[in-house]
């Protein structure tokens, strides 16, 4: 029987790329509903031939609006609830908090109630085949240090290490410190803590009620169709403009970067294999401090368009408050239960990503200027539903 998947926030970036993978690697009887309420970083231009195809069923709107969401249930009858719907900027979150408790905490809580009241039987069991898979993000773990302990290692499979082993560059120490399922949330900024709030709700909706869930918390991704706020995308644009390249502090900050088709690849692992009531965290095993990042974006957008390399433009600005320092995902249950392994060393990948901005300036043009709101409602002139 054909499998539906209810996709929320579906335009954006992550979301967007994950319609794609699965449009991409499904027949036309997968049906795909996304619904977005195309916030400043949702752009439904990202799936528009997904959704002229046919492939995907757009609704606008928000996952805060329950007669909304539960006509779409009532309709579609999903089989699969993938959340992406998140208000995700750290910077964001700091200077304006309540609308991050609304969107991923009250949003949350509003697709919960719909799945409970539409795959939930009168006996209290619930409908096979049915998940509700919540995306979360590493930010919820806190901080580590810079320092690494190699006093603690990690329960990486051997099969792992020795793929990494040969996808990387340079060798992946396995001596670290890292994020696993079992590290305490400790959230440090008003985005975080509204994540691990949601996270909370969703384990509590397992726990109570026994729903079908699931939860990835996933390191930094990069890739195509980001919006650029984000500093992958941020910087390619600015040295495109020849404008100042902001850097917090020193640029020490050190991330787990993440491609994003391998963390689609690692969702739809989850959806189709993951335990019910279990955390599974998703990362590139790819760590850069912030710094090392500017510098090898500067060189590959000089390499790409013939140009003298603008390391002049980096610009030190005074930290952010309450900055992390360090992120790093251990995979190792999601490699071992689900076969999943992240393919992608970020040498490979940034350069697809830095490529892909170069070769679609109309699209940062569009994003930049909110030309593709106006785009959507004249290419699509749909309204909301009731």
């Amino acid at each position: 029987m054909a499998t539906t998947y209810l996709v929320t926030g579906g335009a954006g970036f992550i979301g967007s790329n994950f319609v794609k993978y699965i449009a991409g690697r499904h027949d036309a009887a997968t049906r795909i509903v996304v619904l977005d309420a195309l916030t400043y970083a949702g752009n439904a231009a990202n799936i528009e031939a997904e959704i002229k195809s046919g492939r995907v069923e757009f609704v606008h709107g928000s996952i805060n609006d329950t007669t909304l969401v539960d006509s779409i249930f009532a309709e579609y009858d999903p089989d699969y609830v993938v959340n992406f719907a998140a208000e995700t900027h750290v910077d964001r979150s700091i200077t304006g908090p309540k609308i991050f408790s609304e969107t991923n905490v009250m949003g949350t809580v509003t697709l919960l109630d719909a799945a409970a009241r539409h795959w939930r039987l009168p006996d209290g069991a619930w409908w096979d085949g049915k998940k509700f898979l919540q995306i979360s993000t590493d930010e919820v773990y806190g901080s580590l240090a810079r320092d690494y302990d190699e006093a603690q290692p990690i329960d990486i499979p051997e099969t792992l290490r020795e793929l990494v082993s040969r996808r990387n560059d340079t060798p992946v120490s396995f001596g670290k410190k890292f994020f696993t399922e079992q590290t305490p949330l400790s959230p440090r900024s008003p985005y975080s803590a509204a994540k691990a709030s949601a996270d909370m709700l969703v384990m509590a909706w397992y726990h109570t009620y026994g729903m079908p869930v699931n939860i990835t918390r996933c390191s930094n991704n990069y890739g195509p169709m980001q919006f650029p706020e984000k500093l992958i995308p941020l910087l390619i644009n600015n040295i495109q403009e020849g404008r100042p390249l902001p850097v917090y502090g020193r640029g020490l900050n050190v991330r787990d970067w993440l491609y994003v088709d391998d963390h689609c690849a690692a969702i739809e692992a989850v959806l189709e294999k993951g335990t019910a009531g279990e955390v599974y965290n998703i990362g590139g095993l790819n760590e850069k401090a912030n710094i090392d990042i500017v510098r090898e974006v500067i060189a590959l957008v000089a390499e790409y368009t013939g140009t003298e390399p603008r390391y002049d433009l980096i610009d030190y600005v005074t930290d952010r408050p309450g900055h992390d320092m360090r992120y790093a995902i251990d995979p190792g249950k999601t490699a071992a239960e689900l076969g999943w392994i992240p393919m992608t060393a970020f040498s490979e990948g940034i350069r697809r990503t830095v490529k892909w901005y170069l070769d679609n300036r109309q699209w940062m043009h569009n994003v930049i200027s909110g030309e593709y709101r106006e785009y959507y409602r004249k290419q699509y002139k749909q309204t909301d539903r009731p």
